[in-house]
């Protein structure tokens, strides 16, 4: 049974992609066939965004694609041919028509090339059986739409064997390689209806342009049709050779390439690293997002560190190494424009985690970490300790007590960050619980480097065992000193305080306060797929993630479910169970393979970001995340490792 409410992705490795629903149905306005980063990982392009495509046999004309279109019709009728949908290696289609004709289709990137190779084929040989597409173009951003326009342009410029399209001054031309016939046949589709924006509350239509009609005879041969962007394909396509040469060497070379990671978790981590400049990064999620600082230091301890790929995290280290201000990291980079984002007391902390667990892997591997390497990270730790510890944007500073104080009026400093207008939806401000077990950690690991940092971390760590325990409860307060005012307490049950347990480095808690709190955070707040961001019964409990952008923004950190908090629950689980063999089978079962039936039900070999916090937990959001999938590896692998 084909999951037709599922996604693919192929990701380029330069944070393009193309992306789908099982069924062909385009859902988003961010499913496209050639979605491309003009300045890697970002300023993104949708160029090609999909086709139509029927079949000519001797019994009739059969569509082997469906659209949806205003004002809520489905048309054509191909979507109900699929028989059977697989997305590995990478996805492929089999299509059955009513005189007993199979077809199958597969598209595929070649990883490090905003290229991407569809073809059809016979599964058996028949005569008179003929493929026409007629592809879908743009030329737009990636979050916008596109409407019709005198100014598109639709004549192509031939060049051999390829056609090149210039939709717009200014854009990347759109390069197609084939080896069929082309029929040039302009035209505008319009009133395209994507019904994920339109239940996100966003406008949900859009008009593209067609240029023509391409045609193979399959009884003669497999059809083969490749868009890249102009100018790039050169030395990713094989030259001199015929088409189905050609195919069989990208088909080959790329399928390689995936049979070397061990899993699918290992071939859904390789999706989100990719280029930035002359170094890497993380992307946070697919289809929106591009580098979150934050995002990109917790996923690289599962993305990297935990499948071995220490070069990789090398790399993403030293290049956010140089962008410490002020103490501060920032937490996006802009899809456009030059200017960072500061707005976060994390992901700087965050940083030096992923520092320590980097410099920790190397050591395990036997591998060396050369002198002028050790000293740029030595350096940006430095930098971050003692930037946080003088003072710096947006009311961080170090306390008298030890520990961390934060935040100022309309600005969302942690990682409960939604914001709607001048709305903060979860302020915190104050000294948020998982800050502070973050900057406690982060002490610790400075004071390795540093003495001086040794007395801080001990004031502050005894701050927070006496400050934070909420005996009446039996679990951490989630924000003490609430506001920047002494004693004023915040005791809603989040999963923050989890972090003083498991997750990090050094456990804050132990004995039966680090017990109680893990039994309340699995009593209240654990589902098969993660920990909910607040308990039910709480004051601002929101069951489902759904509605406009205010009510889901409303509800992001108010109760919905977040995969990626599994792994610190999960190590803070089975510590209090002794950290022993039986434990960590327990925990396996219990919580981790719950979690991995996940990798069939939405982004497909992926896990989602967020889930409602109510039963049956429905997946919302990015339904590929890096995080998720980052702590999903760091448990298997890591973890709950033999």
């Amino acid at each position: 049974m084909v999951n037709r409410t599922a996604e693919w992705l192929e990701a380029d490795g330069q944070g393009g992609f193309a992306s789908g629903m099982a069924s062909g149905i385009r859902t988003r306005r961010y499913h496209a066939l050639l979605l491309a980063a003009m300045r890697p990982p970002t300023d993104r392009i949708v160029l090609v965004n999909g086709f139509d495509a029927w079949v000519n046999t001797p019994a009739g004309s059969f569509a082997l694609s469906s659209q949806h279109y205003l004002p809520d019709t489905v048309h054509p009728d191909g979507a109900q041919r699929i028989i059977a949908f697989g997305p590995e290696p990478w996805p492929r289609w089999t299509f059955e028509l009513e005189d007993g004709t199979q077809i199958e289709q597969e598209i595929f990137i070649r990883h490090g090339t905003p290229l991407v190779v569809l073809s059809w084929r016979l599964v058996e040989n028949r005569k008179d059986v003929t493929l026409s597409i007629r592809p879908f173009l743009s030329g737009r951003d990636y979050h916008s739409l596109h409407h019709e326009n005198p100014s598109f342009r639709f004549e192509p410029e031939r060049r051999d064997d390829r056609m090149i399209w210039h939709p717009y001054e200014g854009i990347p031309g759109i390069m197609a390689c084939t080896n069929g016939d082309y029929l040039h046949q302009p035209d505008w589709y319009r009133n395209f209806l994507y019904e994920e924006e339109r239940a996100r509350g966003l406008d949900d239509t859009e008009d593209l342009a067609s240029p023509g009609i391409f045609r193979w005879d399959l009884s003669r041969g497999e059809a083969i049709l490749i868009f890249a962007v102009e100018g790039k394909e050169q030395g990713a396509l094989p030259s001199g050779v015929p088409w189905d040469v050609a195919l069989k060497a990208l088909r080959s070379d790329e399928k390689q390439r995936r049979d070397l990671f061990p899993s699918r978790l290992h071939r859904a981590a390789d999706a989100y690293l990719v280029q930035r400049g002359k170094g890497r990064t993380i992307v946070a999620g697919y289809p929106w997002f591009t580098d979150w600082g934050r995002d990109t230091f917790i996923s690289l301890r599962g993305l990297c560190l935990a499948t071995g790929r220490l070069e990789e995290a090398r790399e993403i280290l030293l290049e956010w190494s140089g962008a410490v201000s002020e103490g501060m990291l920032p937490n996006l980079f802009p899809d456009r424009g030059t200017m960072p984002e500061f707005n976060s007391v994390d992901a700087s902390l965050w940083y030096v985690i992923a520092v320590h667990d980097f410099l920790e892997a190397m050591e395990s591997a036997k591998r060396t970490v050369s002198s002028a390497d050790r000293k740029r990270l030595h350096e940006a730790v430095e930098a971050i300790l003692s930037g946080y510890a003088k003072g710096t944007r947006y009311g961080i500073r170090l306390d008298e007590d030890g520990l961390l104080a934060a935040g100022v009026p309309g600005v969302q400093l942690t990682w409960m960050d939604a914001k709607v207008g001048d709305w903060v939806v979860t302020p915190r401000i104050g000294k948020p619980v998982e800050v502070e077990a973050l900057w406690l950690n982060a002490l610790w690991i400075g004071s390795r480097f540093a003495k001086r940092w040794e007395p801080v971390f001990k004031r502050g760590r005894e701050s927070f065992r006496t400050r934070f325990w909420n005996e009446a409860a039996g679990y951490l307060y989630d924000v003490i000193d609430c506001d920047h005012r002494p004693g004023v307490t915040d005791s809603a049950l989040r999963p923050n305080q989890i972090f003083a347990v498991g997750g990090l480095p050094l456990a804050l808690l132990d004995g039966d306060q680090a017990r109680r709190v893990v039994e309340a955070v699995e009593a209240r707040l654990w589902t098969p797929l993660g920990l909910r961001s607040l308990a039910p019964g709480e004051p601002g409990y929101t069951p489902h993630y759904e509605g406009g952008i205010r009510e889901r923004d409303g509800a992001y950190h108010q109760g919905t479910v977040w995969p990626w908090l599994l792994g610190p629950f999960v190590e803070a689980w089975v510590r209090v169970e002794g950290n022993t063999p039986q434990a960590k089978h327990e925990a396996r079962v219990c919580f981790l393979e719950p979690l991995l039936q996940h990798l069939d039900e939405a982004g497909l070999g992926h896990i989602s970001e967020i889930a409602d916090g109510d039963p049956p937990h429905s997946p919302r959001g990015c339904p590929f995340q890096a995080w998720s999938v980052g702590e999903a590896l760091r448990l298997s692998l890591g973890v709950l490792a033999k």
